[in-house]
């Protein structure tokens, strides 16, 4: 089921001219036919490819001209269902009815347009990108969840539906997911992408973050959507990476935390310098801190179709925004201080052990059976509410052929660096994570 065509290939072919974009439509199209009804990615739409190809047919009229093709030219992105986008409707994986969820059109999904994407289609989320889960199977092992909330999006790049796709993450629904299926996600600092035009959950700590198969294509799409973007040269050393060690890393399972030693064995087998360091010590507290700031700004984002839908909610997410309507605005206050708090401790250890990237377990382990629930957030949590720029890595796999991930992280605003410096740290991984 899974087959990688990473994004830079995607995009060489159709600059190039070596493929039509009605035809890569086709591709896809053939491609979906044998593997979406096993891990249901994508929310279901009539006319799906005759709209893809009617649009795709239009963009190569635009541009007959190779030298003028723009950097998605004819890409298909996967568009998780929280973000608007115009021409389809939004249903946040929740009964509500869609014109009362309607908006304008994401920032972020306007950018990859206006640089000649395609919209394949709504991804599956979890509801309100909480933990309410949706039908999507991890393709790896359509027993296993892929991961939440971005399920539907991070399944469908794992499985070549399309070599690029949106996710949010408000605790952990980038990273995590990205390491249950086998490719990479990115989270930008917080605030670098635009949430404009995606339904929130938390707005102190909602990130737009993407899904591409490999590094490059992180590289590829990311300054189309990070504000300021700046281009950096290839790094000439290595960054030196730091183990945040105690309570926070005990979190991950015993084979997590296990598989992690063997990655970090890798890393320094390739010439990293790796420093331990006593981190995150008050872990249990930021973790409720976070928890009490997503339940309580969740009530306020859901309060007018809260009060008129209420019985459409799923019980999971009623009970989210039923425990954040409890809530002080003494405690959010509290969580929003928080979190610049949380990164300027971790900064300042950063500067004091010539730390450039944090590693750690991208989640607990291996994606967990059956899709009731998404898999836990906890590894992911801390970087989110410190708003650190993060990217997952495969690392590895688990006996039974499973993707583990190791998630990077990087200092406030220098996304830039996290993205080039992935490139290497993956390539310290590439034997033991082969495609199988």
């Amino acid at each position: 089921m899974i087959r990688r065509e990473p994004l830079a290939d995607a995009v060489d072919r159709l600059r190039d001219g070596r493929i039509d974009p009605a035809a890569y439509v086709d591709e896809l199209e053939a491609r979906a036919a044998t593997v979406e009804p096993a891990i249901e990615s994508l929310v279901p739409e009539d006319g799906r490819w005759d709209r893809l190809r009617d649009e795709a047919a239009a963009l190569a009229e635009r541009y007959p001209d190779p030298a003028e093709r723009p950097p998605l030219y004819g890409i298909p992105v996967g568009v998780k269902d929280i973000f608007h986008v115009a021409g389809l409707p939004t249903r946040a994986g929740s009964d509500l009815p869609p014109e009362a969820l309607a908006g304008e059109e994401a920032a972020a999904v306007t950018a990859v347009r206006d640089a000649g994407a395609l919209v394949l289609g709504k991804t599956v989320t979890t509801e309100f990108a909480h933990f309410e889960p949706g039908p999507t199977r991890n393709p790896h092992d359509t027993g296993r969840t892929p991961g939440g909330s971005s399920s539907g999006s991070v399944a469908a790049v794992a499985a070549g539906l399309c070599p690029v796709a949106f996710g949010t993450q408000t605790i952990g629904s980038v990273i995590r997911p990205a390491a249950f299926c086998g490719i990479v996600g990115f989270k930008p600092s917080f605030g670098r992408i635009p949430t404009d035009g995606v339904i929130p959950l938390s707005e102190s700590v909602d990130h737009v973050g993407v899904f591409t198969q490999d590094t490059e294509g992180i590289g590829l799409v990311t300054p189309l959507l990070c504000d300021s973007w700046r281009t950096l040269p290839t790094p000439t050393a290595a960054p030196t990476l730091g183990v945040p060690d105690g309570p926070y890393l005990e979190q991950a399972s015993e084979t997590g935390r296990d598989a992690f030693e063997s990655h970090v064995d890798a890393l320094v087998g390739a010439g990293y310098d790796v420093v331990r360091v006593d981190a995150l010590s008050d872990i249990d507290a930021v973790n409720e801190r976070h928890e009490r700031l997503v339940a309580a700004e969740a009530a306020l984002a859901h309060e007018s179709w809260f009060r008129e839908y209420d019985d459409r909610y799923a019980a999971e997410t009623r009970r989210l925004v039923s425990e954040g309507m409890e809530t002080t605005m003494d405690t959010v206050a509290a969580g929003r201080r928080s979190r610049t708090e949380l990164r300027g401790a971790l900064t300042a250890q950063m500067d004091e052990h010539g730390i450039d990237l944090w590693i750690a377990p991208a989640a607990p382990g291996a994606a967990p059976e059956g899709i009731e629930t998404t898999g836990d957030p906890i590894m992911n949590l801390p970087w989110t509410h410190a708003g650190l720029p993060t990217i997952t890595v495969p690392a590895s796999r688990t006996e039974e052929g499973l993707p583990l991930g190791v998630q990077c992280v990087g200092r406030f605003g220098a996304d830039e660096d996290v993205v080039r410096w992935s490139h290497g740290i993956s390539e310290a991984f590439s034997s033991a994570f082969a495609v199988p």
